[in-house]
């Protein structure tokens, strides 16, 4: 998992060169901690969180 990039402004995993929550392409490959959202309606850390659509997430990048 340590040579995945991680979206600077959301903490989205991507793979792509685009993200697709915010269309940004500002990634950093320096990030600690990871939690994966299934129901972030429902989800308690989501909302803590600020997400709003399921995936994986960094819970810190630099």
């Amino acid at each position: 998992m340590a040579d995945k990039k991680v979206c600077r402004k959301c903490r989205l995993f991507v793979k792509e060169k685009e993200c697709p929550i915010c269309k940004g392409d500002d990634f950093s490959m320096t990030w600690a901690g990871m939690v994966e959202i299934l129901d972030p309606e429902t989800s308690e850390v989501a909302k803590k969180m600020g997400i709003t659509v399921p995936g994986r997430y960094a819970l810190k990048v630099r």
